[in-house]
């Protein structure tokens, strides 16, 4: 999830959202202190927020919310190197990046829009804007397997989609792909009496990309968004637990992992075969986890960010200890 940095003027809608108090589940379990160890060490002031494994390589890429830099992070090497420095390409802030199967890094700019870059080469590819209309709070992605890129909008209740053939006109036109397009609203799919100013985070896309899963954040609810034949959303009936402070998402199969921020767990979720339900299997909760943001897999590893918003970044005062990634065991 994205957050405003600390030292700019905070709107309203954020204020609300940095006001919501952390809820915990029946399920917690506390880690032993061995569960949850350093897997990379991150540059000083890297206040890290989303996280992505690139599907050929098994590098690492997590991106600063508070400078706009994006880190890459080689298996074997125990620190991160910067891959696009702070201010690239005008970036003020990063927080959902997506390395999908053909080579390419996507990130988000909540600001600003959505770059793409070329992983090898670091070279910027295209780039999509935000919409001009409403106050857009553009905040993480999926990508499926045919090529389609789904995005939040934490403000808007939104999801926007690119798709291949729009990257390809993008491509066609010195990188230029215009403006995010709404794919989806949620608005209508949540309870009025539950709105919040800023709600949508976290979404993934399960592996035949026939369906969404996305959080919101506040409400604690989840939902399914269908992809085929024609989108369609419906809220999830939640067994053992909820979702609320909920961040970044992984999908795999009908395993569902949501990363709480503000309630410093993680969690792991069974999704039923019909789609309508997800009970909690498992949730660790650790101070140790600082405010984590966002999880991916690499093979059986369990990364998480620790973001520390909470010491010197958007959430607060205080000394930030040493920026890191995480592996939690046996998630």
């Amino acid at each position: 999830m994205s957050h405003p940095i600390r030292r700019r003027a905070v709107p309203a809608v954020i204020a609300a959202l940095l006001s919501a108090t952390a809820a915990c589940s029946s399920g917690d379990s506390p880690a032993p202190p061995d569960r949850i160890t350093t897997a990379y060490d991150l540059p000083e002031r890297a206040y890290p927020e989303s996280i992505t494994v690139d599907p050929h390589t098994a590098e690492v890429y997590t991106s600063s919310f508070l400078t706009g830099a994006v880190y890459r992070a080689t298996p074997g090497k125990p620190a991160a190197e910067t891959f696009l420095p702070a201010g690239a390409d005008g970036r003020r802030t990063a927080n959902g990046v997506k390395a999908d199967a053909n080579g390419r890094l996507w990130v988000i700019d909540h600001t600003a829009g959505i770059t793409v870059y070329d992983t090898k080469t670091r070279a910027l590819l295209a780039r999509f804007d935000v919409p001009a209309e409403g106050q857009p709070f553009v905040n993480d992605l999926a990508v499926t397997p045919d090529g389609g890129v789904y995005i939040t909008d934490s403000v808007r209740n939104v999801v926007y989609r690119i798709g291949p053939d729009q990257l390809t006109d993008a491509f066609a036109h010195d990188g230029h792909g215009g403006a995010l397009r709404v794919y989806l609203d949620l608005g209508a799919a949540k309870d009025p009496a539950a709105q919040q100013p800023m709600t949508l985070n976290g979404i993934a896309a399960d592996d035949t990309g026939k369906y969404l899963i996305v959080v919101d954040m506040t409400n604690g609810d989840l939902y399914r968004v269908s992809t085929e034949p024609r989108p369609a959303v419906r809220r999830l009936t939640l067994t053992g637990g909820n979702a609320v402070d909920g961040d970044g998402l992984e999908l795999r199969g009908d395993t569902l992992w949501v990363v709480h921020n503000k309630s410093n767990a993680v969690s792991r979720w069974h999704l039923s075969d019909d789609g309508a339900k997800a009970e909690l299997q498992h949730r660790v909760t650790d101070p140790a986890l600082d405010i984590p943001t966002s999880i991916a897999h690499s093979g059986d590893r369990a990364l998480v960010t620790v973001s520390q918003f909470d010491k010197n970044g958007p959430y607060g005062d205080g000394t930030p200890a040493g920026f890191r990634i995480v592996e939690i065991a046996q998630l």
